[in-house]
Order: C-alpha cells, then sequence, then structure tokens
C-alpha cells in the first residue's frame, strides 16, 4: 500500500493543471475518507445495511 503522502500526491498530479483549490481539497478528502473506510473493515468496524438503515430511520 502506498503511503498517504504518495497517494495524494499521485492523485493531485492526475488533476487537470487547471484544477482549483476546491477540486485539491475534495480529491484528499476522499482518499481520505476511503482510507478510513478501509481501516474500519479491516478491523470489522462495520454494520450491515440493514442496522443502517434502523439508524437513518430513527432520526
Amino acid at each position: 500500500m502506498n503511503t498517504l503522502k504518495q497517494e495524494a500526491l499521485t492523485a493531485i498530479t492526475q488533476l487537470p493543471d487547471a484544477a482549483d483549490i476546491d477540486a485539491i481539497m475534495y480529491k484528499l478528502y476522499v482518499i481520505d475518507k476511503v482510507r478510513k473506510g478501509r481501516e474500519a473493515v479491516e478491523k470489522g468496524e462495520t454494520i450491515t445495511a440493514e442496522e443502517l438503515m434502523r439508524e437513518i430511520e430513527s432520526w
């Protein structure tokens, strides 16, 4: 697995040269969320779709 810095640099270099700061920040945000999601799955910190639906309905 790449380091976070390597992932960020790769993602930024793949953006168009005219990309603004919002596009860059969004890309980094998505990378962060995906990494955290993968870590949660590895730790078994997930819930089923049914559990999620119950949580949503209880709001």
